[in-house]
């Protein structure tokens, strides 16, 4: 009797605590108000507990409290913060809309509400732009291009002129994960690396992680660039487009039905081959075609209020033929099936299927004869990829995902009387497999960390036969595999963590361990992006990239968080990199493998940044300061030396100026070290012959780059059912004339002495674009 009483006496205490501890959960999505497109990242935050979710990548949030009385305050840039009473006192769904304040203020300087992300996220090393932002800075022809756009950020450069390619702190070119709704796209470029495959009207907008990289994310060593693609305006139907000097595009969307479905589609084709007939009256030219074209389709519909199904794709292709004599046309295709569950109001699941495909075909004619070369990559994954939100102090993501690769190295066909014979490169597979977790966690209310963790498990498979060499490169032996059987097996334990500090309202100290690993290698010794490089798997003799980087970074922000600034520091140590041996052959050749050298690589350097996002005078200012090294055994006698990519100093400065509701203006100045090249030093003469000798690798600079380039919006008055603009840009304002390369050669006043020809693409390009929408 007495333990019943104390019992029933301990229960009496204990209830008003279990009653004050009961938790509810506030879920729901988060929706644009003017299409209904899913507002990603967008912050939902409890003012009364400072506490806050933001939402994933399609929309939705979960967030549980104590019982109680709060406000919901979900906010966005460039959106009207909305704010919302809630008595918890058992679960609530929230579907919520946001409206533009370009809608609420038109023609009045926008000094809304801004988020403080910059100061209290969690996530450092990484940059998000939406494609308002994007589509303000003045580019090449015209064409809003999102690759060139990032190379305007800090610790990003561009591979050289006329060039989508890009560098992410000392990485290489292929190091970059290039993701377009989940798919990769393994040649992010048109018209040989002068345009990007992403139309801008099709884009919503893009995250690049530089460092600090999520656990969800993995397969290369540089950074990721994830591209979502517009859902589709569930509202209304619209159809908008552009008409420039060099490419027009079109697209066309509208609901499904009504809130509960859409679809979009939206094309873009340049027209560069019909000026060529215009240049004179050669045969050969006007049967010559220069010219590419890309189809973006997405649908989505939402079957229950649990359940919604995505289906999107991208098709590209670029066509080169000069009269039939020689042609080559590469592109990308990918699609992506994606279904959205929600079990419970805390447990969010995406399910994805997925197709990437590149490949390129040449086909020379000479006479009675012809053949044609083909090579590619395909990829097939399928993705499982869980958001728990399990308090509002942990936010837990996991998944699994795997990926079969076939590569087709090359293929030789020909016809009629060619002396050239048929050639058939064996098609290799890999299968690469991945599982992951990691949970971003708030200890307090200034200290917060994700910690995660990546498994990785590669096979290269059969059937195949495999070379071995001996340190010369010369072939020893072989060994052949049956189908599916595992030629070469690789694991990669990867570790990810981030933490945030606050020291005060204004300012913060982020740090961040990555490691990351790749283990499709692209084989490429030209200085810009070809259709022609070459993927290849890592097997017995190419071993996984590795890289561990370390950042550490101080984040401030001023004036009401009008000035975002940031300051970040970072070591990166690289190995088993890849460089190539002098002459190497890389096209059509069964035994590659025989002309690397692998070795180690490091990166480090210094990141500034300052940033205005409000009012109508805004932009930023980036400057990075960096090394990047590599260490090989066969070169340049086992000592460091310049990466090609290497370049100490990169400085952007981009600004924005809207200057009442008709014009805005945009200015954009670059400046950026040469770079690291290899330049014959002498000459001497062997059996008649003049030979070069060269200096060691990359111990000499290209000429320092740096361009203005300028741009005008006028904005037509809008009328009931149509919209309308004028762009006017200026690319390379002031003429520069930057080298796109430098050989050397004979000079034929004096065969005595050697002369460096320098080839440069652009001046001074001005340039017109009109878009319409109604």
């Amino acid at each position: 009797m007495k333990c019943t009483r104390l019992l029933l006496l301990a229960c009496i205490i204990a209830f008003p605590a279990l009653v004050s501890a009961q938790q509810y959960t506030i879920s729901g999505t988060v929706k644009d108000s003017a299409n209904g497109e899913s507002v990603l990242g967008s912050s939902v935050f409890i003012p009364e507990l400072k506490t806050g979710v933001n939402t994933n990548s399609y929309g939705f949030f979960s967030i549980t409290l104590p019982a109680g009385k709060y406000t919901v305050e979900v906010s966005y840039i460039g959106r009207k913060t909305k704010k919302i009473a809630v008595d918890l006192q058992k679960n609530v769904k929230l579907n919520i809309e946001l409206s533009d304040l370009s809608n609420e203020l038109e023609g009045v300087e926008i000094t809304g509400q801004h988020t403080d992300k910059n100061v209290t996220s969690t996530t450092m090393s990484s940059d998000h732009l939406d494609m308002a932002e994007i589509k303000a800075i003045p580019v090449l022809f015209g064409e809003t291009d999102i690759l060139k756009t990032i190379t305007l950020l800090p610790g990003v450069m561009s591979a050289g002129e006329g060039n989508t390619g890009f560098y992410v702190r000392g990485g290489g070119a292929d190091q970059n994960l290039v993701l377009l709704d989940e798919a990769t796209v393994y040649n992010a470029s048109h018209l040989l690396g002068f345009f990007s495959v992403f139309n801008g009207d099709a884009v919503k907008d893009m995250t690049l992680f530089k460092g600090g990289i999520p656990a969800e994310y993995g397969g290369r060593l540089a950074s990721v660039l994830d591209v979502h693609m517009n859902d589709g305006n569930e509202k209304q139907y619209t159809v908008k487009g552009g008409i420039g000097i060099i490419a027009s595009r079109l697209t066309i969307e509208g609901p499904i039905k009504k809130d509960r479905g859409s679809f979009i589609i939206s094309g873009r084709r340049t027209y560069a081959d019909v000026f060529l007939h215009l240049f004179g009256d050669s045969p050969a030219l006007r049967a010559s075609s220069l010219y590419f074209y890309d189809l973006n389709l997405k649908a989505n519909y939402r079957i229950t209020d649990r359940d919604r199904i995505f289906l999107s794709g991208y098709f590209g292709r670029d066509v080169f033929d000069a009269a039939g004599n020689f042609g080559i046309d590469y592109g990308n295709a990918t699609g992506t099936l994606r279904w959205n569950h929600i079990f419970t109001d805390k447990l969010f699941l995406n399910t994805s299927a997925i197709v990437s495909d590149y490949h390129y075909n040449i086909n020379i004619t000479s006479g009675s004869s012809n053949f044609g070369i083909t090579s590619g990559i395909r990829d097939y994954q399928f993705k499982l990829a869980f958001d728990y939100f399990l308090n509002s102090k942990n936010k837990v993501k996991f998944g699994v995902e795997t990926t079969n690769h076939i590569f087709t190295p090359g293929t030789i066909s020909t016809n009629g009387t060619s002396l050239i014979t048929d050639l058939n490169i064996a098609q290799e597979h890999a299968i690469e497999s991945a599982a992951y977790i990691s949970d971003e966690v708030t200890l307090t209310s200034k200290l917060s960390f994700v910690a995660g963790l990546r498994y990785v498990v590669y096979d290269e498979i059969g059937p195949g036969t495999v070379f071995h060499y001996d340190t010369t490169g010369a072939i020893t032996d072989t060994s052949k595999y049956s189908k599916n059987q595992i030629i070469q097996q690789y694991t990669s334990l990867e570790p990810r963590l981030s933490a945030r500090y606050i020291l005060n309202k204004n300012s913060s100290v982020k740090a961040s361990y990555c490691r990351t690993s790749q283990f499709i290698q692209l084989l490429s010794n030209t200085t810009a992006s070809a259709p022609t490089d070459l993927w290849v798997p890592s097997s017995q003799v190419i071993k996984p990239q590795l890289c561990d980087q370390y950042a550490l970074g101080y984040f401030r922000n001023f004036h009401d968080n009008m000035f975002e600034t940031s300051v970040e520091v970072y070591y990166k140590a690289m190995q088993n990199q890849i460089d190539y041996k002098p002459g190497a052959d890389l096209v059509l050749n069964p035994v590659v493998e025989s002309q690397l050298y692998f070795g180690t690589g490091r990166s480090y350097g210094i990141e500034f940044m300052v940033k205005k996002s409000i009012g109508k005078f805004t932009g930023w200012v980036a400057y990075t300061l960096s090394r990047t090294e590599r260490q090989f055994q066969y070169i340049n006698n086992d000592s460091w030396y310049p990466a090609k990519q290497d370049r100490p100093n990169d400085i952007s400065t981009v600004l924005m100026y809207n200057a009442n509701k008709k014009w805005s203006f945009g200015a954009v100045w670059i400046y950026a070290t040469g770079n690291a090249v290899t330049f014959p030093v002498a000459q001497y003469e062997y059996e008649g012959h003049v030979v070069a000798y060269y200096s060691d690798r990359n111990a000499y600079r290209m000429p320092a780059y740096h361009r203005l380039d300028l741009s005008a919006t006028l904005k037509r008055p809008k009328r009931k059912h149509f919209e309308g603009e004028w762009e006017f840009s200026i690319y390379n304002a002031y003429d520069r004339h930057n080298a796109y390369s430098i050989e050397f050669q004979q000079d034929p006043n004096n065969p005595a002495q050697t002369q460096a020809v320098m080839t440069w693409l652009f001046g001074i390009i001005p340039s017109v674009t009109y878009n319409f929408k109604f």
